[in-house]
């Protein structure tokens, strides 16, 4: 990824590098980092014609890669913060792509107002990580938003999830692997069974710090472990599998 624009001192444009996608970020609010990525890979596999929501969609990266990699199928990404949600829009209006993409300005927790049960075949989700009032707090509300449970919890974004689920629809999320029981147990209550798991190393040195899970809508109980992903090599450099997932 490289900076083609600036438009202010705060906001640039980067090139995606892949399709010729591009995306406006904001260096002093919250700019997408590699579980995104990840997770565009993961789910990349998704049927054409599917109609995808992304829960926390922040700047719009899962939905505008993913508009790449996938074939006549359209998408609504839910923002909760409004700064982000427009810089979002204006990176899907850049892209050319408002006939396939929306971008809704709203908490996960109102879309039953806004959508029916069962009205999506997949959902894709890169939500907070940590508990509120846990861990360290960023004095920047951009950030706190996106990185803590201030204004949905992991049980909401689920619970939210299963409902805009059709049965046997498909539900994507990256996490950290210290929520992994109550990622499970709460996709069971919910009806989403686990189906696919995959756990990411900075390197083969030190420990997970993101998992990727699939399940599926009133699916059977069967899990699938994929292989480890590991991010760097043992000099410091990506690996040749993330490379791959960056195009290189």
């Amino acid at each position: 990824m490289k900076v083609i624009n600036i438009l202010n001192k705060n906001e640039r444009i980067d090139d995606l590098e892949f399709k010729d996608l591009k995306i406006i970020q904001n260096k002093d609010g919250f700019c997408f980092g590699i579980d995104s990525i990840l997770l565009t890979d993961f789910a990349k596999n998704i049927k054409n014609n599917s109609k995808v929501i992304d829960l926390g969609t922040g700047t719009g990266i899962i939905s505008i890669l993913l508009s790449g990699k996938t074939n006549r199928t359209n998408f609504v990404g839910v923002e909760v913060q409004s700064e982000v949600a427009d810089m979002a829009k204006r990176s899907v209006n850049l892209n050319n792509l408002e006939n396939r993409i929306k971008i809704l300005n709203m908490n996960i927790l109102d879309l039953k107002k806004e959508y029916k049960k069962g009205d999506f075949d997949v959902v894709v989700t890169n939500p907070p990580y940590k508990k509120l009032n846990t861990g360290v707090i960023n004095i920047n509300d951009k950030k706190l938003i996106s990185r803590h449970e201030v204004k949905a919890s992991l049980e909401n974004f689920i619970e939210i999830s299963s409902f805009l689920l059709k049965d046997f629809g498909e539900f994507y999320m990256v996490h950290r692997p210290d929520r992994l029981v109550d990622i499970f147990y709460i996709m069971r209550q919910n009806e989403i069974e686990p189906k696919r798991i995959k756990f990411v190393y900075p390197n083969k040195n030190k420990k997970a710090n993101l998992i990727l899970v699939k399940g599926i809508k009133k699916g059977k109980p069967f899990l699938e472990y994929e292989n480890n992903l590991y991010i760097y090599d043992d000099k410091g450099n990506y690996t040749e599998e993330i490379l791959k997932i960056y195009n290189k």
